[in-house]
């Protein structure tokens, strides 16, 4: 039936939660892209016989069918700027490093779009706070305290804080750390907060 496969494309985005990001489903975008293309051809068709012939009879099927390539551009548009909207708040949450499981449900384009994203952000955090530049991706709530235990999760080598201190982050091994220094660790899942 007309428009089904848009409408099911929307549907498999509704269904998944905030911060989850399905796999980009190229098959029901070709679908719904050869209806279209048969819907206009169709049409096509329909309107240079109802011009050269004179069918009146033609034109509302005509307005059906236009209606529909409509609402199917209308659902392809959604559901890709959707799927924008979810990788450009990964990078928020994870960094400027997305977990494998991510990356595998994102095409190539997603992913050229999201460096993009990447260096312009970086180049804006660059263009603030001096030299050094300023990190607005990290305390993305307000901090209770300066400094946060943390426990390893996996083995992560050498570690580096301001003071020149060289921290070994083993799996299972324990710190009390600075929070804006470990804090995207914590998103990427080499580190956890242990709350007391």
């Amino acid at each position: 039936m007309f428009c089904e496969k848009a409408v099911e494309l929307i549907r498999e985005l509704h269904q998944m939660g905030d911060g989850q990001l399905p796999a980009f489903n190229e098959d029901g975008i070709r679908q719904v892209l050869e209806e279209m293309k048969a819907l206009y051809e169709q049409n096509q068709s329909d309107v240079n016989e109802a011009k050269t012939e004179g069918k009146s009879e033609l034109i509302p099927s005509i307005k059906f069918r236009h209606s529909c390539l409509l609402r199917n551009q209308r659902c392809i548009a959604a559901y890709l700027y959707d799927r924008l909207l979810r990788i450009r708040a990964l990078r928020w949450e994870y960094g400027s490093v997305l977990p494998t499981a991510i990356r595998f449900h994102m095409c190539a384009e997603e992913m050229e779009w999201f460096n993009q994203y990447k260096k312009s952000l970086a180049t804006y955090m660059r263009s603030l706070g001096g030299e050094e530049g300023l990190d607005i991706t990290q305390d993305m709530k307000p901090p209770k305290s300066l400094y946060i235990q943390v426990r390893c999760l996996k083995d992560h080598g050498e570690f580096e804080i301001d003071d020149g201190t060289v921290i070994l982050l083993k799996k299972n091994s324990q710190h009390f750390l600075p929070r804006w220094k470990c804090e995207q660790l914590i998103r990427q899942g080499v580190l956890e907060h242990v709350i007391s």
